[in-house]
């Protein structure tokens, strides 16, 4: 078995050359498919039967807080790899996610604000997923800040690297939280696909959302982490290299 793959996946050059290559993969079916669920959510989809037209904010806020779950997952993983194995690039990916994901959390917080209002009474409660949401945003927000305090690099990764990944627990908390306290919140039924409890009219745009919210993530993450390479490599004689290039 050869490693081969995962030194050139921790060589700066290599990512950087390579992130450029795959962004318009991710980008282009992105684009694709969250206009294409955007019209057949807001346009195509039946009105809900007890919230009328009122439900399709699911539209942008299910993929939203789905997306807030998986770039820190993302990021504690990357922070993880960096810290077992030094490897620096890892600690760049874990920086490119950490805007990525605080700006899908701050929009699945805003959007469920504005559907809780109808249906609650409330734009905010403290209910369990609620909370443990907000908390999500502040881990992101502390891991940008941890990272803007400290001046040395290699000292900043390993700080913010530390709480990326103690930070992951708060992850299935979120998710099962619905579950094991009392929660405003329904039960997950979106990703029950043996017995979806949404008709097909509705569930398919949701889905190509949540996989255009995906490919978005990627593409983002990718031009991010070309950023967040050059600025670590800024005095390597590869960077004069490409510049000239």
């Amino acid at each position: 078995m050869t490693w081969t793959w995962f030194h050139r996946l921790a060589s700066p050059p290599y990512i950087y050359t390579l992130a450029a290559r795959l962004t318009p993969w991710f980008a282009w079916p992105a684009g694709l498919l969250i206009v294409a669920g955007l019209w057949g959510g807001l346009v195509l989809a039946p009105p809900d039967y007890q919230q009328g037209d009122g439900f399709r904010i699911i539209y942008v806020h299910a993929p939203s807080a789905w997306m807030s779950l998986m770039v820190y997952t993302t990021m504690a993983i990357a922070a993880a790899v960096g810290l077992i194995w030094r490897i620096k690039v890892a600690h760049a990916v874990a920086a490119s996610c950490a805007p990525i994901g605080a700006s899908f959390t701050f929009a699945a917080l805003v959007t469920g604000a504005l559907w809780g209002q109808p249906m609650w009474g409330t734009y905010w409660e403290w209910d369990p997923r609620l909370t443990s949401e907000l908390i999500l945003l502040f881990l992101y927000l502390g891991y940008m800040g941890l990272r803007t305090a400290l001046e040395d690099t290699q000292r900043a990764d390993r700080a913010s690297g530390v709480l990326a990944v103690v930070g992951v627990v708060n992850v299935p908390i979120i998710h099962y939280s619905v579950t094991w306290w009392n929660s405003l919140h329904q039960a997950p039924s979106v990703m029950a696909l043996a017995k979806p409890k949404m008709a097909a009219s509705m569930l398919v745009p949701l889905l190509m959302m949540l996989l255009g919210f995906t490919l978005f993530f990627g593409a983002i993450l990718l031009v991010r982490l070309r950023g967040e390479v050059l600025s670590r490599e800024r005095s390597a004689s590869w960077i004069r290299e490409v510049v000239s290039a």
